[in-house]
């Protein structure tokens, strides 16, 4: 019984995919975890790559979603169950399907895009709980991800790639643990990989508090922000 449910997830996983993915049009989607609006130092690094970008090829089509804008849907029981159903091959129903509708449109508004710039602040030695969210949504059966009980998970998202800007205001490489762990980098990264994206740039500013001189490292990052949007839409 497992084995027959197993492949109807598979079965449905790539008609589903099939249905809901068109063409993609080169286009950049800038994603930022942020709400602190100007005062955020990871906004501040992001608007330094995209205005590299803008420079170097001023016809790119860039987009911001900033997740804090209220548009995202929560990701609770009624889609839990949309998942769940997905995954056994069914088809979700009643406030399942509006949940899992909701998922879908989200997804395309990600899958749209074939690059990605991600900007994002540590929050308690991880990501914004925002981000977590928009990654619970997206990350369903045919859409993000396919699964065969033999080989395991398989990314879905094909020829797309990631910059991350990543900012802490006390943890920073080589500090002791008093100043905090990275949890920030490590996830993010991980999901990248398991959705399919293997090409990924980072840039990180940390910390910028608890750091005698901030502007340096500061100046660092934007430079890196200039050099690595250079090379991201080559």
């Amino acid at each position: 019984m497992r084995t027959h449910r197993n492949k109807n997830v598979r079965a449905h996983a790539f008609k589903l995919r099939a249905g809901i993915r068109g063409a993609v049009m080169s286009k950049l989607l800038h994603i930022s975890a942020s709400p602190r609006g100007p005062k955020s130092e990871s906004l501040a690094v992001a608007d330094t790559f995209l205005d590299t970008v803008r420079e170097v090829n001023p016809e790119l089509p860039v987009e911001h979603y900033d997740l804090w804008d209220g548009t995202l849907p929560a990701f609770g029981p009624d889609a839990a169950a949309a998942k769940m159903a997905v995954f056994a091959g069914e088809e979700p129903q009643g406030a399942a399907a509006d949940a899992w509708n909701a998922a879908i449109d989200t997804f395309r508004r990600f899958d749209a895009a074939d690059r990605y710039l991600f900007s994002v602040p540590m929050w308690n030695g991880g990501v914004p709980y925002i981000l977590k969210q928009f990654i619970d949504v997206i990350s369903q059966p045919g859409l993000v991800f396919g699964f065969d009980p033999e080989r395991g998970y398989s990314g879905l998202l094909r020829g797309k790639r990631a910059a991350v800007v990543y900012t802490s205001a006390v943890y920073g490489p080589g500090r002791g643990p008093a100043f905090g762990s990275d949890f920030q980098a490590p996830y993010l990264e991980d999901w990248l990989r398991w959705a399919g994206i293997r090409e990924i740039s980072s840039i990180h500013f940390r910390p910028n508090l608890a750091t005698a001189d901030a502007e340096a490292g500061r100046r660092e990052a934007h430079a890196r922000a200039r050099e690595e949007a250079k090379r991201f839409i080559a």
